[in-house]
Protein backbone atom coordinates (compact mmCIF):
# COMPACT_ATOMS: atom_id res chain seq x y z
CA UNK A 1 0.00 0.00 0.00
CA UNK A 2 1.55 3.24 -0.72
CA UNK A 3 0.30 6.95 -0.01
CA UNK A 4 2.09 10.10 -1.28
CA UNK A 5 2.93 12.29 1.55
CA UNK A 6 3.81 16.30 1.56
CA UNK A 7 6.27 17.83 3.96
CA UNK A 8 8.66 20.60 4.10
CA UNK A 9 12.51 20.64 3.96
CA UNK A 10 12.60 22.70 7.15
CA UNK A 11 14.17 20.71 10.16
CA UNK A 12 10.84 20.28 12.37
CA UNK A 13 9.18 18.18 9.35
CA UNK A 14 12.71 16.16 8.79
CA UNK A 15 12.69 15.61 12.15
CA UNK A 16 9.29 14.23 12.49
CA UNK A 17 9.40 12.17 9.59
CA UNK A 18 12.62 10.61 9.45
CA UNK A 19 11.70 7.73 11.28
CA UNK A 20 8.52 7.26 9.26
CA UNK A 21 10.31 7.15 5.88
CA UNK A 22 13.27 5.70 6.39
CA UNK A 23 11.38 2.46 8.07
CA UNK A 24 13.01 2.76 11.25
CA UNK A 25 9.61 1.93 12.89
CA UNK A 26 7.02 -0.58 11.62
CA UNK A 27 5.08 0.75 8.73
CA UNK A 28 2.66 -2.30 8.87
CA UNK A 29 3.31 -2.47 5.11
CA UNK A 30 2.70 1.15 4.18
CA UNK A 31 5.25 2.96 2.09
CA UNK A 32 4.80 6.21 1.39
CA UNK A 33 6.58 8.55 -1.68
CA UNK A 34 7.47 12.15 -0.32
CA UNK A 35 7.57 15.39 -1.69
CA UNK A 36 9.32 17.82 -0.22
CA UNK A 37 8.62 21.56 -0.77
CA UNK A 38 7.93 25.03 0.89
CA UNK A 39 4.57 24.98 2.71
CA UNK A 40 3.24 27.45 0.63
CA UNK A 41 4.01 25.01 -2.46
CA UNK A 42 2.03 22.39 -0.36
CA UNK A 43 -0.78 24.48 0.58
CA UNK A 44 -1.53 24.96 -2.97
CA UNK A 45 -1.59 21.48 -3.83
CA UNK A 46 -4.03 20.55 -1.05
CA UNK A 47 -6.16 22.90 -2.93
CA UNK A 48 -5.87 21.00 -5.61
CA UNK A 49 -6.06 17.74 -3.88
CA UNK A 50 -3.01 16.31 -5.17
CA UNK A 51 -1.49 14.34 -2.13
CA UNK A 52 -2.84 11.89 0.07
CA UNK A 53 -1.24 13.15 3.30
CA UNK A 54 0.74 16.23 3.67
CA UNK A 55 1.35 18.96 5.61
CA UNK A 56 -0.60 22.51 5.33
CA UNK A 57 -1.02 25.75 7.26
CA UNK A 58 -3.57 26.22 9.76
CA UNK A 59 -4.40 29.02 7.78
CA UNK A 60 -4.90 27.27 4.46
CA UNK A 61 -6.75 24.07 6.42
CA UNK A 62 -9.61 26.53 6.81
CA UNK A 63 -10.87 26.38 3.43
CA UNK A 64 -10.30 22.91 3.29
CA UNK A 65 -12.02 20.90 6.15
CA UNK A 66 -14.73 18.91 3.53
CA UNK A 67 -11.68 17.60 2.12
CA UNK A 68 -8.83 16.54 4.20
CA UNK A 69 -9.08 15.58 7.99
CA UNK A 70 -6.19 16.85 10.59
CA UNK A 71 -4.40 14.45 12.29
CA UNK A 72 -3.66 14.29 15.60
CA UNK A 73 -0.07 13.63 15.45
CA UNK A 74 2.93 15.75 13.27
CA UNK A 75 1.54 19.60 14.25
CA UNK A 76 3.57 22.52 14.55
CA UNK A 77 1.94 24.61 17.77
CA UNK A 78 3.16 26.40 20.93
CA UNK A 79 4.24 29.77 22.73
CA UNK A 80 6.73 32.07 21.46
CA UNK A 81 6.84 30.32 18.24
CA UNK A 82 5.50 32.80 15.71
CA UNK A 83 5.97 34.97 12.62
CA UNK A 84 7.79 38.54 13.17
CA UNK A 85 7.45 40.98 11.21
CA UNK A 86 11.01 43.05 10.61
CA UNK A 87 12.53 45.88 8.93
CA UNK A 88 15.87 47.15 7.85
CA UNK A 89 17.53 48.93 11.28
CA UNK A 90 18.60 52.06 8.51
CA UNK A 91 15.23 52.09 6.42
CA UNK A 92 12.43 52.21 8.88
CA UNK A 93 9.32 52.14 7.42
CA UNK A 94 6.29 54.89 8.99
CA UNK A 95 3.56 53.14 9.17
CA UNK A 96 2.65 49.28 8.50
CA UNK A 97 -0.77 49.64 6.70
CA UNK A 98 1.08 51.64 3.88
CA UNK A 99 4.32 49.60 3.81
CA UNK A 100 4.90 47.31 1.19
CA UNK A 101 4.82 43.47 3.00
CA UNK A 102 6.78 40.71 1.91
CA UNK A 103 4.52 37.23 3.33
CA UNK A 104 5.68 33.91 2.58
CA UNK A 105 2.42 32.94 0.97
CA UNK A 106 -1.12 33.73 1.00
CA UNK A 107 -2.22 30.70 2.93
CA UNK A 108 0.06 30.78 5.31
CA UNK A 109 -0.62 30.89 9.08
CA UNK A 110 1.64 33.83 8.87
CA UNK A 111 -0.14 35.37 6.84
CA UNK A 112 -3.13 35.55 8.81
CA UNK A 113 -1.75 36.19 11.85
CA UNK A 114 -0.67 39.27 10.07
CA UNK A 115 -4.27 40.29 8.32
CA UNK A 116 -5.71 39.75 11.89
CA UNK A 117 -2.61 42.66 13.81
CA UNK A 118 -3.08 44.94 10.73
CA UNK A 119 -6.71 44.66 8.78
CA UNK A 120 -5.10 47.26 6.53
CA UNK A 121 -1.69 46.36 5.41
CA UNK A 122 -2.70 44.99 1.89
CA UNK A 123 0.78 45.74 0.07
CA UNK A 124 1.64 42.47 0.11
CA UNK A 125 4.51 40.69 -1.93
CA UNK A 126 4.25 36.66 -1.42
CA UNK A 127 8.40 35.70 -1.86
CA UNK A 128 9.70 32.22 -0.56
CA UNK A 129 10.18 32.28 3.03
CA UNK A 130 13.87 31.92 2.85
CA UNK A 131 14.47 34.66 0.63
CA UNK A 132 12.52 37.07 2.65
CA UNK A 133 15.15 38.68 4.72
CA UNK A 134 17.72 39.58 1.70
CA UNK A 135 14.56 41.40 0.15
CA UNK A 136 14.10 43.46 3.08
CA UNK A 137 18.04 43.82 3.35
CA UNK A 138 17.74 45.18 -0.68
CA UNK A 139 14.74 47.75 -0.04
CA UNK A 140 12.69 45.63 -2.29
CA UNK A 141 10.31 45.69 0.11
CA UNK A 142 9.62 47.59 3.38
CA UNK A 143 8.92 44.50 5.76
CA UNK A 144 9.39 40.94 6.12
CA UNK A 145 6.85 38.38 7.99
CA UNK A 146 9.70 35.84 8.87
CA UNK A 147 8.88 32.53 9.82
CA UNK A 148 10.87 29.11 10.71
CA UNK A 149 14.79 29.75 10.90
CA UNK A 150 15.15 33.15 10.00
CA UNK A 151 13.48 33.84 13.02
CA UNK A 152 16.99 33.03 14.80
CA UNK A 153 19.18 34.95 12.35
CA UNK A 154 17.23 38.45 11.33
CA UNK A 155 19.03 40.42 13.95
CA UNK A 156 22.91 39.36 12.91
CA UNK A 157 21.82 40.49 9.02
CA UNK A 158 21.07 44.00 10.27
CA UNK A 159 17.06 43.51 10.57
CA UNK A 160 14.95 44.80 13.72
CA UNK A 161 11.45 43.30 15.04
CA UNK A 162 8.59 45.54 14.53
CA UNK A 163 6.18 43.40 16.09
CA UNK A 164 6.02 39.37 17.42
CA UNK A 165 3.02 37.88 15.49
CA UNK A 166 3.06 34.91 18.05
CA UNK A 167 2.89 37.37 21.37
CA UNK A 168 0.46 39.37 19.61
CA UNK A 169 -1.82 36.09 19.45
CA UNK A 170 -1.29 35.04 23.07
CA UNK A 171 -2.51 38.43 24.19
CA UNK A 172 -5.51 38.14 22.01
CA UNK A 173 -6.53 34.31 22.35
CA UNK A 174 -4.27 33.21 25.48
CA UNK A 175 -3.63 30.13 23.70
CA UNK A 176 -1.11 28.07 21.66
CA UNK A 177 -0.74 29.18 18.28
CA UNK A 178 -1.75 26.91 15.41
CA UNK A 179 0.72 27.29 12.96
CA UNK A 180 0.59 24.13 10.87
CA UNK A 181 -0.76 20.04 10.64
CA UNK A 182 -0.68 17.04 8.72
CA UNK A 183 -4.00 16.24 7.13
CA UNK A 184 -4.82 13.25 5.33
CA UNK A 185 -7.56 12.69 2.50
CA UNK A 186 -11.07 11.78 3.75
CA UNK A 187 -11.09 9.44 0.33
CA UNK A 188 -8.55 7.12 2.72
CA UNK A 189 -10.81 5.13 4.61
CA UNK A 190 -11.27 6.40 8.45
CA UNK A 191 -9.23 3.28 9.85
CA UNK A 192 -6.28 3.64 7.57
CA UNK A 193 -6.18 7.47 8.61
CA UNK A 194 -6.05 6.02 12.02
CA UNK A 195 -3.23 3.60 11.51
CA UNK A 196 -1.41 6.71 9.58
CA UNK A 197 -1.58 9.21 12.71
CA UNK A 198 -0.73 6.44 14.59
CA UNK A 199 2.29 5.66 12.38
CA UNK A 200 3.08 9.56 12.67
CA UNK A 201 2.95 9.62 16.27
CA UNK A 202 5.57 6.56 16.63
CA UNK A 203 7.97 8.63 14.03
CA UNK A 204 7.76 11.46 16.15
CA UNK A 205 8.31 9.40 19.65
CA UNK A 206 11.16 7.65 17.73
CA UNK A 207 13.02 10.55 17.05
CA UNK A 208 12.27 12.09 20.70
CA UNK A 209 13.64 8.91 22.32
CA UNK A 210 16.78 8.89 19.56
CA UNK A 211 17.56 12.57 18.36
CA UNK A 212 20.23 12.45 16.87
CA UNK A 213 19.31 9.24 14.32
CA UNK A 214 17.43 12.27 12.30
CA UNK A 215 20.39 14.48 12.33
CA UNK A 216 21.86 13.51 9.28
CA UNK A 217 18.11 13.72 7.33
CA UNK A 218 17.96 17.19 8.89
CA UNK A 219 20.95 18.75 7.70
CA UNK A 220 20.96 17.23 4.38
CA UNK A 221 18.17 19.44 4.06
CA UNK A 222 18.74 22.39 6.18
CA UNK A 223 21.04 24.28 3.08
CA UNK A 224 23.50 26.41 4.87
CA UNK A 225 22.24 26.43 8.49
CA UNK A 226 24.55 25.89 11.56
CA UNK A 227 23.32 22.79 13.30
CA UNK A 228 22.43 25.09 16.64
CA UNK A 229 19.93 26.94 14.39
CA UNK A 230 18.39 23.62 13.36
CA UNK A 231 18.91 22.10 16.99
CA UNK A 232 16.59 25.45 18.07
CA UNK A 233 14.06 25.08 15.45
CA UNK A 234 13.50 21.60 16.31
CA UNK A 235 13.34 22.90 19.77
CA UNK A 236 10.80 25.40 19.09
CA UNK A 237 8.46 23.44 16.46
CA UNK A 238 8.54 20.19 17.76
CA UNK A 239 7.03 19.31 21.31
CA UNK A 240 4.53 17.52 23.06
CA UNK A 241 1.10 18.69 20.36
CA UNK A 242 3.47 17.16 17.91
CA UNK A 243 2.90 14.15 19.58
CA UNK A 244 -0.43 14.58 20.19
CA UNK A 245 -3.26 17.65 19.98
CA UNK A 246 -4.51 16.74 22.92
CA UNK A 247 -7.19 19.22 24.62
CA UNK A 248 -5.18 21.70 24.59
CA UNK A 249 -4.31 21.93 21.17
CA UNK A 250 -7.82 20.73 19.61
CA UNK A 251 -9.10 24.49 21.61
CA UNK A 252 -6.53 26.17 19.97
CA UNK A 253 -6.87 25.14 17.05
CA UNK A 254 -10.80 25.70 17.46
CA UNK A 255 -10.40 29.13 18.78
CA UNK A 256 -8.49 29.98 15.64
CA UNK A 257 -11.35 28.87 13.04
CA UNK A 258 -13.64 30.68 15.51
CA UNK A 259 -11.74 33.66 14.93
CA UNK A 260 -11.20 33.28 11.55
CA UNK A 261 -15.52 33.41 11.20
CA UNK A 262 -15.44 36.32 13.50
CA UNK A 263 -13.76 38.36 11.30
CA UNK A 264 -15.42 37.16 8.11
CA UNK A 265 -13.00 35.30 6.84
CA UNK A 266 -14.82 32.16 6.86
CA UNK A 267 -18.63 31.08 7.00
CA UNK A 268 -18.73 27.42 7.45
CA UNK A 269 -16.04 24.47 8.57
CA UNK A 270 -17.15 20.95 8.64
CA UNK A 271 -18.33 20.10 12.14
CA UNK A 272 -15.81 16.80 12.70
CA UNK A 273 -12.27 18.41 10.88
CA UNK A 274 -9.98 16.31 13.33
CA UNK A 275 -9.76 12.62 13.02
CA UNK A 276 -11.01 11.20 15.97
Amino acid sequence: MNFTLGFSPCPNDCFIFDALIHKKIDTHGINFSVLMEDVEALNQRAFKQELDITKLSYHAFLYLTDYYSLLNSGSALGFNCGPILVQSANAKIKAIDTANIAIPGKYTTANFLLSLAFPQAKNKKEILFSDIEQAVLSHEVDAGLLIHENRFTYKEKGLEKIIDLGEFWDSLIHAPIPLGGIVVSNKIAVSLQRTIDQLIKNSVEYAFQNPESCMPFVKNHAQEMSEEVMKKHIALYVNQFSVDLGETGKNAIQLLFDKAKETGLITKISPQFILE
